[in-house]
């Protein structure tokens, strides 16, 4: 110890002016992190306060097919299909057992011999359970084939359900406004996501008070997240141009389906990890316009295990890094404006940018304190000329995030109080640290290799303990 002082006082300027460099380069950098993330907030913001509702339009111009990929989910799909006959009664169902192992496919199979609008595609391994992109493939494949000669496939709409989706009565309509399918150049349309168990007062019955309490406040937060900050980021998509699918409740054009198939007839990326936005990367490229309706949503299941929401969104944040090989052509694409590349090289970069936020913490620590132990005076200086800086762009990161709870509450729940707002704004501050530790995880995965498709299990599914939080192809 004596000797490494010795050092330091021996080299105290160059010691000292490598550190104050390296502290103002981590700052410069945390500074400009903060920054772009105030300035895609502050255009979500204005984008969410701006939108308006649209007229519905008439389904009727419209053939529908709802895809439902199921594996082993025998726990929801009954209840599915019931939910999607009531709201979509003239929508034909196909669900895509991909080589379940419990009793999904003998479910649907009654449901199908009952209703002739319901279908089953079965599909067998080693074909099946590779991901929910050649699932949906194996849809559009059948779907195509059964169509009958002729088929105006510009009006042919495909729908893409989780096994555990309910649509509202209004989606279809909603999906065919002139802003939307009703516009010829319009490929796909994304509508909003909700959580219907975000109200539940018992998520986990038979659990204890701190369980329910946990489990409450993660689906609350994840049904923030969805209608208000993703609604947010849509509606300022739908600006740029650069709106992004979601595995739930996107609708798609056959005829732009099309386009994506090739000789293969694959439209949907096979073994990708976010096949949904991954397609939609794919049918901008192509030249199709692609929109967001926020007036309807889908309902799902939101997640009441910690452990279960952790491998949901880390395999979101891998997925979201292996489209870093879409940035060249985006880039250079003439369909993206320079809004539309910008949002999209902000959302490639997301991950990343979180990864080497958590690198960057341990040097900055170790260089606060390397300085404040040997050079404690010059170490007092540099933090109170920066420190209230640092303070104040810790605030600034939690202020959009505690608007989003006022807009949340204002949206969805204005019969709640302003002060309930502002609490939920606050745990939408703490819950987007998880952004972290998922982006930390998605990128040793990439770095084992570890790059299979991780369907998470249902609320419903009930796992002894060691059992997986998720299936993994």
């Amino acid at each position: 110890m004596n000797a490494v002082h010795a050092y330091f006082l021996s080299h105290r300027t160059q010691v000292l002016w490598t550190a104050e460099l390296l502290s103002l380069a981590l700052l410069a950098y945390m500074v400009f992190v903060f920054g772009r993330f105030l300035l895609y907030w502050a255009g979500s913001a204005d984008a969410f306060r701006r939108s308006r509702p649209a007229e519905p339009g008439d389904p009727a111009v419209f053939q529908w097919h709802l895809v439902i990929p199921c594996r082993d989910e025998e726990a929801v799909v009954g209840q599915t299909l019931a939910g999607l006959r009531r709201s979509s009664p003239r929508a034909h169902l196909w669900v895509v057992d991909d080589d379940s192992e419990d009793r999904t496919r003998e479910l649907v199979q009654a449901a199908a011999d009952r209703d002739p609008m319901i279908h089953l595609v079965q599909r067998r391994r080693p074909d099946a359970r590779i991901g929910k992109g050649a699932a949906l493939n194996a849809a559009y494949r059948q779907i195509s084939d059964r169509l009958a000669p002729g088929t105006d496939r510009e009006r042919v709409v495909l729908g893409v359900i989780d096994a555990d989706g309910e649509l509202a009565a209004d989606t279809l309509a909603l999906v065919s406004t002139e802003h939307a399918l009703g516009r010829p150049d319009t490929g796909a349309v994304q509508i909003g996501v909700r959580m219907r168990n975000a109200d539940d007062p018992r998520p986990l019955p038979g659990r204890g008070r701190a369980a329910n309490a946990f489990a409450r406040a993660l689906v609350r937060m994840q049904d923030v997240e969805f209608q208000a900050s993703n609604s947010g980021m849509q509606l300022l998509r739908r600006r740029t141009g650069s709106v992004g699918l979601g595995g739930n409740g996107q609708f798609v054009r056959l005829a732009a389906l099309d386009a994506l198939a090739g000789r293969e007839q694959r439209p949907w990326p096979e073994r990708a990890l976010l096949e949904d936005y991954e397609s939609g990367l794919e049918l901008r490229l192509a030249g199709y316009r692609l929109t967001h309706v926020p007036e309807t949503r889908v309902s799902q299941e939101g997640l009441v295990s910690g452990r279960r929401f952790l491998t949901q969104r880390t395999r979101w944040a891998q997925g979201n890094m292996q489209c870093l090989r879409y940035a060249g052509r985006v880039l250079r694409s003439p369909h993206y404006t320079l809004g539309g590349k910008a949002e999209v090289m902000y959302t490639f970069l997301q991950p990343v940018v979180a990864v080497l936020l958590v690198l960057l913490l341990p040097v900055t620590l170790g260089i606060s304190l390397a300085t404040r132990i040997f050079f404690g005076a010059a170490a007092a200086a540099f933090e109170a000329a920066y420190g209230p800086l640092m303070l104040l762009a810790f605030a600034l990161a939690a202020l959009p995030l505690v608007c989003w709870g006022f807009a949340y509450r204002r949206t969805v729940h204005p019969d709640r109080s302003r002060l309930l707002g502002l609490l939920w704004g606050l745990a939408l501050w703490l819950y987007t640290y998880h952004v972290f530790l998922v982006a930390t995880r998605a990128a040793v995965r990439l770095l084992l290799g570890r790059n299979g498709w991780a369907k998470t299990r249902r609320n419903a599914e009930r796992t002894t303990a060691g059992a997986p939080t998720a299936l993994e192809a």
